[in-house]
């Protein structure tokens, strides 16, 4: 069961990002704040829910939160500063969103850049921890995949429509035959993906 906070009694901000792992496309962040008593049955790791269900959740958490945003670093960004620095910087600017301001941030991970007057904390597999780095987790993934959608609209070769710019098989062969697209990543090769990235959660979309 996921937990609804850090230390009782402050303001906290889940934060996470999602196409860190992609070879197109820009990385998303979401920041988000959810009220004390929040629950939802469907609430986890956006990894761990189908698409389906991410989709169900989406409204309910912009509905519900105290408060959320949602940002971006281009493609352009992560090849001039780094994946790294890229997703921490997205993070950045949905935190910079926030109508409300959290006094504790919940960060996915193990590491973070420090946001100016505000605590961090990190946690690796944040998302399948606390509820509100889960909602983020959500937030970022749907967000991203509605802007890959698009995008698979203006070059359909690529199979962005069902991997979303992660390195499957099927988009690496379509690199090989038509080249990069205007949003591919410069600095990242095209045929080697995390070993841990199976080819079954990159067609899926389902990686964060």
């Amino acid at each position: 069961m996921l937990k609804r906070c850090f230390r009782k009694g402050i303001i906290e901000a889940g934060c996470d990002e999602a196409g860190r792992g992609c070879l197109a496309g820009p990385v998303f962040a979401a920041a988000v704040i959810l009220p004390p008593r929040f629950s939802h049955p469907l609430l986890n790791d956006s990894k761990q829910l189908t698409e389906e269900e991410r989709n169900i959740l989406r409204p309910v958490i912009e509905k519900k939160a105290l408060a959320w945003s949602v940002s971006m670093c281009t493609h352009q960004e992560v090849d001039e500063i780094n994946i790294l620095q890229a997703s921490f910087r997205a993070m950045h600017k949905a935190i910079d969103g926030l109508n409300t301001r959290p006094e504790l941030l919940l960060i996915d991970g193990n590491r973070f850049a420090a946001y100016f007057g505000i605590m961090h904390q990190c946690v690796i597999q944040g998302d399948a921890t606390y509820m509100s780095i889960a909602a983020a987790s959500i937030l970022a993934k749907t967000h991203r995949d509605e802007y890959m959608l698009n995008l698979h609209n203006e070059y359909p070769n690529y199979g962005w429509d069902t991997n979303k710019g992660y390195g499957t098989i099927y988009h690496r062969k379509k690199l090989q035959e038509h080249g990069m697209s205007p949003y591919h990543r410069k600095t990242f090769s095209w045929t080697k993906v995390a070993e841990d990235v199976t080819e079954r959660e990159a067609i899926e979309g389902g990686l964060g």
